[in-house]
């Protein structure tokens, strides 16, 4: 009887290592990219709110001498992957979109721009077709399509409240900054 409750418990053990790794298998690639993305994609939320809203020269300024990105953030154009680059561009969008939920708003500067585009030159991400489309446009200071470009990274992030359907007015867009501070 002893020797059954043995193998028992092998097979137990047997089945539970099987499972564990079969998950571990399909929630993470051979570089551990997957499990990196959902990491970030924490960070950012946990960041969101501490990091939103306006921004001024000298908050620039500060982040530079704290050695933090124009975000307000730690992460290096080196450590950037597409979670960050989807989180920022879809927050500086909400300032110029109309769309009935926002989550997340980064006030979208040059100079955050100009680092994005800097940072997709350093790394390797999925949709930088997308993302430098965007920022190039941006860095050129056309808006004409922000709501579709909204859109793009909202497609990405499977999103399903808050399509964008047209462009704030410069009075509209004012009022949503002034609501962010």
């Amino acid at each position: 009887m002893k020797k059954a409750w043995i193998i028992i418990g092998i097979i137990f053990l047997f089945i539970g290592g099987a499972f564990i790794g079969v998950y571990y298998g399909l929630t993470t690639t051979a570089d551990g990219s997957e499990s990196a993305d959902n990491q970030a994609q924490e960070k950012i939320e946990e960041e969101r709110e501490d990091i939103k809203g306006t921004i001024t020269e000298k908050d620039l300024q500060t982040f530079a001498e704290q050695s933090l990105n124009p975000f307000g953030t730690e992460e290096k154009k080196t450590e950037l992957r597409d979670v960050h680059f989807q989180e920022f561009i879809h927050g500086m969008s909400h300032q110029k979109v109309k769309a009935s939920k926002k989550w997340g708003f980064y006030e979208l500067h040059p100079k955050r721009v100009e680092w994005l585009l800097s940072a997709l030159d350093q790394v390797e991400v999925t949709h930088e077709a997308v993302y430098r489309d965007i920022l190039v446009k941006w860095s050129e200071r056309d808006f004409t399509e922000v709501d579709q470009d909204h859109n793009a990274i909202w497609e990405l992030q499977n999103g399903t409240v808050g399509k964008a359907t047209g462009i704030l007015s410069a009075e509209e867009e004012q009022a949503y900054i002034e609501s962010q501070k």
